[in-house]
């Protein structure tokens, strides 16, 4: 995220701290060189700056709720919003898919 100026690395760290602010054990490492937050050591969300754009991902994208309408992919489990500056994103509609990522991955973590 800090290898990127200007808009594309606020919009990265913007939404990463939404992650990060989840719960009190968010813990944070880097996964193929993205950041990722977990709940213990089951990932649950990414944030990934490109050139032009930057991804919000979810491991699980496919199996959580998204009544915004805004996730993004065709994999077997992750999805993704993809952000770019000049465009507008339902901030608050994001704020929610993170927060159920998290919680989805708690309840995952608690049923093991």
């Amino acid at each position: 995220m800090h290898e990127h100026a200007g808009e594309l690395g606020a919009i990265a760290q913007r939404w990463f701290e939404v992650m990060r602010a989840c719960g009190g054990e968010v813990r944070e490492l880097l996964h193929d060189g993205h950041p990722t937050a977990c709940v213990a050591d089951a990932a649950f969300g990414y944030v990934n700056a490109f050139r032009f754009h930057v991804n919000v991902g979810f491991f699980r994208g496919a199996e959580i709720s998204d009544p915004d309408g805004l996730l993004e992919g065709t994999g077997k489990f992750m999805r993704h919003v993809k952000l770019m500056p000049g465009r507008e994103v339902n901030a608050e509609a994001l704020v929610t898919l993170i927060g159920t990522a998290y919680t989805d991955m708690k309840r995952r973590r608690k049923a093991e």
